[in-house]
């Protein structure tokens, strides 16, 4: 066979490849919905709709799914255990701040994540708290959300972050789901000051200085309360400790997933 015939072959299958490499669509990236399906979700919030929650009808299933899918990661980075132990650890500290059950509750305390919506009173506090955040008149400020936002300068940075408006409109947190579970993933997702973000935690993309190493703070849930609570950690068992563990454990179990290493805060330096 004649040289000239050869490379005619084989300029020939490179360009059938090259074809085949074109139409072959990309890997899709994973969706949440695959790990947090709608039976999931009733069963880790499965009271959020009693009777004595004050939020009852509020966090709904399609609200999170619409909010989750406008956070590239979230939910969505490393294997399958890494993914449902992020979204466990994300709605262990939500379920914590919205907890409407106690000791005696039906299913245990920790079955009773998202039932509180807004800061219980009738007149909360308005916490216009900082000048680098103008309140609007007449608006307040209060703990609202899975997250239950606070302060008027979180509802600035926050609503800055989402594209939304919320020193003129703080109602929205807890008007519209989408925009209240927007809130509380957005601060999952980024940084605060001297501490990582939550996401970045819990999917292996923070690495300890050597300062938080020597401040007992390594990769695992405990670092997670620890940029939540500080104010519990180093301090030994507390409920601002053990109640998030508690979520943790319960949503973790239910998502078939094992808690991973240094869960607690017992022994970490706060962050300042």
């Amino acid at each position: 066979m004649k040289i000239s015939t050869l490379v005619f072959l084989a300029l020939a299958i490179l360009s059938a490849i090259s074809v085949e490499d074109a139409c072959t669509p990309p890997t899709p990236s994973p969706d949440i919905s695959s790990i947090i399906t709608k039976d999931l979700f009733e069963e880790m919030l499965k009271h959020r709709d009693d009777e004595s929650c004050a939020g009852k009808g509020f966090y709904t299933y399609d609200a999170f799914i619409a909010a989750a899918r406008s956070f590239n990661g979230f939910g969505t980075t490393g294997d399958d255990d890494t993914r449902k132990r992020e979204l466990a650890a994300f709605f262990a500290h939500t379920s914590y701040r919205t907890s409407g059950g106690g000791q005696e509750s039906e299913d245990g305390e920790y079955a009773w994540g998202y039932c509180i919506v807004r800061e219980p009173g009738n007149h909360p506090p308005t916490c216009c708290t900082s000048p680098d955040w103008p309140c609007a008149p007449y608006k307040s400020y209060h703990a609202r959300g899975p997250l239950q936002l606070k302060h008027n300068h979180n509802y600035g940075k926050t609503g800055k972050g989402i594209g939304v408006d919320l020193i003129n409109n703080p109602d929205l947190v807890e008007t519209d789901p989408i925009i209240s579970f927007k809130t509380a993933i957005w601060f999952w997702m980024t940084a605060q000051d001297n501490k990582p973000s939550p996401h970045d935690v819990m999917v292996g993309k923070w690495t300890p200085s050597d300062e938080d190493v020597s401040a007992g703070r390594l990769q695992g849930f405990g670092v997670v309360t620890n940029i939540f609570n500080s104010w519990a950690c180093g301090k030994g068992p507390n409920e601002g400790v053990d109640d998030p563990i508690g979520f943790y454990k319960r949503h973790s179990d239910i998502l078939g997933v094992g808690y991973g290493e240094n869960i607690d805060c017992y022994c970490q330096k706060p962050y300042a």
